[in-house]
């Protein structure tokens, strides 16, 4: 009894040593603190955080992840920020009780290395119970640079441990709770993030048949297990937020976000000694590098294995369908556009395909089953090809050297989560307006509203410590329905200066000459306030608001334009700010029209000018030869212009001299565009471009 005790207490104590080791050395105590933010201030982990924030304040909702302050009308949850639905809901019971800065991230790191050190250690007592050999081989699992180097990125994705509980409930020989255990992993899963949920549910449907094949269980067991299981996995993705975005749930990227076929010896980064390979654009997703301690152990392996004595075919031949399920999540990772070095094999995949593939972008990372599972063979070679001294001997020097050379990726990651800790963010909002504004606003939107838009973090950090709601956000996936829904309204307030009474507007610079142009200047405040522009609808007709001595009219934010002066309306040219309505966004060559109509507004320095010439390109065709455009200035029929060629368009409008008269006063021009063969790119066949295009604006010039 004593001794199975002691054997208990190794199996539970060792692992977890393991893991806790692995994590003080490439993570880091700090990150555990629960009021410290610092490490989470950049890139993706600031949303995972935000998401959060935002979250535990709101009101309770049903399904329980929706997060509604943190998009607005792009109607989101939780899962989209990456913020971990699982200990979010964990702990918004008790965000009352909880400071006002916590984090629970530090401690989800904590926990995946402890996992991962643990179902390490049972997949590879799978192999041996020699307690040296499970503990020097869960080190090889532990230490695997795909998981590590996501420590940086996207936290839930650490998670790999989900991944290995899979494979163990995959390989073990009994059935006890097989039902039970299968769902649990699933379950957590999908609370964690739909990749993991994936490659986990891959590998239970491939366990599931093999057992159906075996006759190891009735089918209407089976059925009931598949049953069961899909309705309690489809609860948890429901109230998780899965079904809200729609549509949106599936993107574009796939075939970008790819795995090369050469990654796993691709270092990229990670490795004091081997060289990194030629890697493609997005090839980053399928970071794949086994590291230079388990490529060593794979080498001292392969007398073993070409000595056929380790009994590697038979243990294949009795996992078929994982076999079948490890193949297939292989080539989706490489997906249809292989990588090959420095080159690409692209295969043809018909449009519903590319759509369902498209819902996991990021292909690459469909690899990791494949990547524990090559770990795991390795490991069992080694282990049954030699006698246990021989076995432990090739371990600790496969891990010395796996733990010392990865050491040249890891460190840099270390580096970045042991900042100084600290409770908040800096912000650039230092002045007091920020903090008057609250009294009067409830939210804080993003003209125009784009995902991911410049500053967003500054303005979120902003919303969400006042309690804001905000669509100044960055989320994975959003409902395209709504964005669109969301996308017209902001277009209908740039247009017509009708702005929410309850928001505070911060503006895009280059849409400042339409704002500008419509804004209500008796009672709607247009200013600049820590480099920011932004409108405060009723400001000036609220008593209790602070005076601002800063507004700013159409004069101080349209560049005055002289005769003779071309403007470019490229991304990097200076005309932007002079697009009011119906542009698209600006390319490489020029701007785009989206719709049947567009208008451009132009400050002058003089009253000269007799004519506008205009530069475009038009969308013209086979199938559509022509463009007609009828163009008005200040509201005069100046000119009709038919464009039957698609590049080097010049279009000369003449400025009546009725409109030159009134200029001598008010100096705004008004060119404003009808399109009325506007088409969509998609309709003519060239490409999957669903706006309604007429004409690429390049270049304006007055004469």
């Amino acid at each position: 009894m004593k001794t199975s005790w002691n054997k208990a207490i190794a199996n539970a104590a060792l692992p977890f040593l393991l893991g806790t080791s692995a994590f003080f050395l490439i993570v880091g105590p700090q990150v555990l603190r629960p009021d410290n933010i610092a490490w989470l201030a950049n890139g993706d982990p600031s949303t995972h955080y935000l998401g959060w924030h935002f979250f535990r304040n709101s009101d309770w909702s049903f399904p329980i992840g929706l997060n509604p302050d943190y998009g607005l009308e792009l109607g989101n949850a939780i899962l989209f920020s990456d913020s971990n639905p699982l200990l979010a809901f964990l702990f918004k019971p008790f965000s009352s009780l909880l400071p006002e800065t916590f984090q629970y991230f530090g401690w989800w790191l904590f926990a995946c290395f402890v996992l991962q050190a643990w179902f390490a250690w049972k997949l590879v007592g799978l192999v041996s119970e020699h307690p040296a050999i499970r503990l020097l081989g869960a080190g090889l699992f532990v230490f695997a640079p795909p998981m590590i180097w996501r420590l940086l990125g996207h936290l839930s994705l650490v998670g790999h441990f989900l991944i290995l509980a899979a494979l163990y409930l995959s390989l073990r020989p009994t059935q006890h709770m097989r039902t039970v255990l299968w769902a649990l992993v699933l379950v957590v899963a999908a609370l964690v993030h739909p990749y993991l949920l994936a490659m986990a549910a891959a590998l239970w449907l491939a366990d599931l048949t093999q057992i159906l094949i075996r006759h190891e269980r009735p089918a209407k067991s089976a059925v009931l297990e598949l049953v069961g299981i899909l309705a309690l996995v489809g609860l948890a993705c429901w109230q998780a937020g899965y079904f809200t975005v729609g549509s949106g749930v599936s993107t574009g990227g796939f075939g970008l976000y790819r795995m090369n076929l050469f990654s796993i010896l691709d270092p990229n980064g990670w490795s004091y000694i081997l060289k990194n390979l030629p890697q493609a654009e997005g090839e980053y997703e399928g970071f794949n590098y086994l590291g230079l301690g388990i490529i060593a152990l794979t080498l001292f392996a392969l007398p073993a294995l070409i000595a056929g004595n380790t009994g590697l075919p038979a243990a294949i031949k009795q996992r078929v369908t994982l076999l079948g399920a490890l193949v297939s999540l292989f080539l989706f990772a490489l997906s249809h556009k292989i990588g090959i070095g420095s080159r690409q094999l692209e295969l043809s995949l018909a449009d519903p395909l590319l759509h369902a593939a498209n819902v996991f972008q990021s292909s690459g990372r469909m690899f990791w089953p494949v990547f524990y599972v090559l770990v795991l063979t390795v490991v069992f070679i080694a282990v049954r090809g030699h006698n246990p001294r021989t076995a432990i001997s090739l371990l600790a020097i496969a891990l010395a050297i796996q733990v010392i050379d990865t050491r040249a990726g890891w460190q840099v990651t270390r580096s970045q989560l042991i900042v100084r800790p600290a409770t908040e963010w800096g912000t650039p909002l230092k002045d007091p307006f920020w903090a008057q504004a609250v009294a009067r606003y409830q939210k804080v939107r993003r003209l125009p509203l784009m995902d991911h838009s410049p500053h967003w973090q500054t303005l979120a950090a902003y919303a969400g410590r006042y309690g804001l709601g905000t669509d100044a956000v960055y989320l994975a996936r959003v409902n395209q329905r709504a964005l669109e829904t969301a996308l017209k309204k902001a277009s209908v307030t740039l247009n017509t200066g009708r702005y929410e009474a309850d928001s505070l507007y911060v503006l895009d610079p280059t849409k400042l000459g339409s704002i500008a142009l419509h804004i209500d200047s008796e009672t709607d405040l247009l200013a600049r306030i820590d480099g920011f522009y932004l409108v405060a609808p009723g400001w000036k007709r609220c008593r209790k608001c602070g005076h601002l001595d800063r507004e700013l009219g159409l004069a101080d934010v349209l560049p005055a334009v002289g005769s003779g002066e071309r403007i470019r309306f490229s991304e990097s040219g200076d005309g932007l700010i002079y697009l009011a309505a119906g542009w698209s966004n600006p390319e490489s060559w020029g701007t785009w029209s989206n719709g049947p109509a567009a208008e451009v507004v132009l400050l002058l320095s003089d009253v000269g000018a007799h004519e506008i010439l205009i530069e475009a390109n038009a969308l013209v065709s086979p199938l559509h030869p022509e463009q007609n455009i009828e163009i008005s200035v200040n509201g005069m029929v100046a000119t009709t212009a038919r464009l039957t060629t698609y590049a080097a368009n010049r279009i000369r409008v003449p400025i009546p001299d009725a409109v030159r008269e009134k200029l001598q006063k008010h100096r705004t021009l008004r060119l404003k565009f009808r399109f009325p063969d506007a088409v969509r790119p998609q309709a003519l066949r060239i490409g999957d471009d669903s706006r309604s295009l007429a004409l690429g604006l390049m270049a304006i010039t007055l004469i």
